[in-house]
């Protein structure tokens, strides 16, 4: 039964996400007057499959583990002189037939719907789920903890890190993640004074939170609508920098995780209610749409950056060059898959 839970949360969350970015590419396409060949979720040969009134075949493939749109010569990007020998009528929907900003549209769309879909959801849940929040209030500082030798008391609230704003417990834990490899500036009110203390880069600050101190909060529409983008901007950045401290070394490559454990994660939630699963869809939308807009070839932000070079420098790349970084770019995603199965794989079989 939980083997069962698990597929299908992992199901329900990839699927959502997966078919919002991939519809955002169908959308600019169609609006842009380029033909759709094929709407897939999914990889592999197809469950199920039909074909609608301009052509498009829609299919649900065997591997549920992503999607992907094909659009009319799209290939032929990076070798115009195909296109331009192709005959007047087979131009007639053709991705180089629309001009390069109704491209980058077509490109960008699938992240756009991705945070749309993420910050409709935040907004759905501050908007409709009363939240008890915890206060940042420190209840206890642990005996030669970094904030026991700054100074922190118990019962001090802490009310900015790092010049951002804290306003509940759970983005104090955000900004120490945020600021693991250097001091952070916490500003504290102590009675009626404000306290700043600097806290040391390790892995524990030593706060704990009194419990006590919660506090039931609902907001309003456009209330929600703000805290829904904030949330999706926080989400953003977070990632971001977590990625970075990856790549520098600063965090391990062991918490990366492969679609094994987005099922467990998924199935976690979906276990939890309909509001946890709806956050977990709206943390992995957030992550496809960032990932996505990273500057790699075969990704979204590999072909912008490429149209904004052609734009910038007035000329079309393309050539073996273009061919061998467009292959160089599906070998990385091929090995960071490699990467993330292995840390799962390792973490499940207990081979750490």
């Amino acid at each position: 039964m939980e083997t069962i839970l698990t597929i299908a949360a992992l199901l329900i969350v990839l699927g959502v996400v997966v078919f919002v970015h991939e519809l955002g590419h169908f959308l600019a396409a169609r609006w842009a007057k380029v033909r759709v060949d094929t709407f897939s979720i999914g990889f592999g040969p197809a469950i199920l499959k039909w074909k609608d009134k301009r052509g498009t075949i829609w299919k649900i493939s065997l591997l549920p583990l992503g999607g992907f749109v094909s659009i009319y010569g799209q290939e032929d990007m990076f070798s115009r002189k195909k296109y331009a020998e192709l005959p007047k009528e087979k131009k007639i929907g053709h991705y180089l037939s629309a001009p390069a900003w109704k491209q980058f549209i077509i490109i960008a769309a699938g992240v756009v719907m991705n945070f749309i879909l993420a910050w409709g959801i935040y907004s759905t849940l501050f908007a409709f789920r009363p939240k008890n929040i915890q206060l940042p209030v420190v209840g206890q500082v642990i005996q030669n903890s970094p904030a026991f030798k700054s100074g922190v008391r118990a019962g001090d609230t802490v009310i900015r890190i790092d010049n951002k704003k804290i306003t509940n417990w759970g983005e104090i834990i955000v900004a120490k993640e945020l600021a693991s490899n250097r001091d952070a500036d916490v500003t504290l009110v102590r009675g009626e004074k404000l306290v700043q203390v600097k806290l040391s880069p390790v892995p524990r600050w030593g706060l704990v939170a009194d419990g006590s101190k919660t506090e039931f909060r609902k907001k309003g529409i456009f209330g929600a609508m703000y805290s829904g983008a904030r949330e999706t901007y926080n989400q953003s950045k977070t990632l971001l920098v977590v990625m970075k401290q990856i790549i520098t070394g600063e965090r391990s490559s062991k918490q990366l995780g492969s679609f094994i454990t987005i099922a467990e994660v998924s199935a976690k939630a979906m276990s939890e209610g309909f509001f946890a699963l709806l956050s977990i869809i709206a943390l992995l939308s957030v992550n496809l749409a960032v990932i996505n807009l990273l500057p790699l070839p075969v990704l979204d932000g590999g072909y912008l950056l490429i149209l904004i070079i052609e734009a910038i420098s007035r000329r079309k790349l393309g050539g073996r060059g273009m061919e061998i970084t467009m292959i160089g770019g599906w070998i990385l995603i091929m090995c960071l898959f490699a990467l993330t199965m292995w840390n799962d794989l390792a973490r499940v079989f207990g081979l750490n």
